[in-house]
């Protein structure tokens, strides 16, 4: 997420629950593209039974997901870290596997699953039933109730981002990420979405007038040159050197393919009865862009100077 993470530290946070004998800390990416913070623990208890004789064969035993002691932990971690370091979940494990040389395995950790969405109540409104629409599209859940959490379900900051603009597509409001973090159900965020203000509008492509007039920056340029004539006042000449040989079609070409993507590079402004107004000139019209003078090393200075 762009984020520098350390599972140590979070490791660390973990251990010091009284509860916690061990603790891991990984990213996986068990979906392509969706990387996820996951900590593995294995109960004080548990700890202290694997030391009186039960060898380790590798294996992790069998584990699951405990939804109280993952709302416990991350709430301990959020409390320490930031959010971002908060696991999406915590996988509680009778034991860590081990490689041969004894260290923590962690190719063998296994995949965790994710607690178990939709069996709740039915939707009982239409914004309820959208938002658990959204939830279970950015979750990539089949259903997802009204009253599950959105982070026990396994999201994270950046899925917040991807379900604030779903939100804002389909029922049209603002529904700021802060949000999504006070009341991370879809019950509790329908009944505050209701007082939301009105998403913002969107831009979109309108036909472009025969003359377009010039903004205010534009005008007031356009105002000086009328009174001084040419000059190159604003101008941002810029010399460079370059070293090894130059492919001049390729850097010609390049420099048309800018100007023709960037409509201000070729704007004039003609004037009827003494009002500027914008035309933009075809790429045609402008013609070339690149002027190639050969010159020894004792003209360069001469020359950039008429420029």
């Amino acid at each position: 997420r762009g984020f520098r993470v350390e599972p140590g530290e979070v490791e660390a946070v973990l251990a010091a629950h009284p509860g916690v004998g061990q603790a891991v800390v990984v990213a996986r990416e068990d979906v392509p593209g969706d990387k996820r913070l996951v900590a593995y623990v294995v109960p004080e208890s548990e700890s202290e039974s694997e030391g009186e004789g039960e060898g380790s064969d590798g294996g992790s035993g069998t584990g699951g997901v405990d939804g109280r002691l993952s709302a416990e932990l991350r709430g301990l971690v959020g409390e320490e870290l930031p959010d971002y370091m908060v696991p999406a979940v915590v996988v509680e494990l009778t034991r860590l596997p081990l490689t041969v040389n004894g260290k923590v395995d962690r190719a063998a950790l296994p995949a965790p699953e994710y607690a178990m969405a939709g069996g709740g109540r039915e939707a009982t409104t239409e914004e309820e039933r959208i938002l658990c629409e959204i939830f279970a599209d950015v979750l990539g859940l089949d259903t997802v109730g009204p009253d599950d959490d959105f982070f026990e379900l396994g999201g994270h900051s950046l899925l917040v981002t991807r379900l604030v603009s779903r939100i804002r597509s389909r029922l049209g409001v603002e529904a700021g990420i802060w949000l999504l973090f006070e009341v991370p159900t879809p019950a509790r965020l329908a009944l505050r979405i209701a007082e939301a203000a009105p998403a913002r509008v969107t831009l979109r492509s309108w036909v472009r007038p025969g003359r377009v007039p010039l903004s205010f920056a534009q005008r007031r340029l356009w105002f000086l040159a009328q009174l001084e004539g040419p000059s190159a006042t604003y101008n941002m000449p810029v010399a460079l050197r370059l070293e090894g040989g130059l492919d001049v079609a390729a850097l010609r070409a390049a420099l048309g393919d800018v100007v023709v993507r960037h409509e201000v590079l070729r704007t004039v402004f003609p004037v009827v009865e003494g009002e500027p107004y914008q035309e933009v000139l075809a790429p045609s019209v402008v013609g070339e862009v690149l002027r190639v003078v050969r010159a020894g090393e004792g003209e360069v200075a001469g020359l950039v100077a008429e420029e």
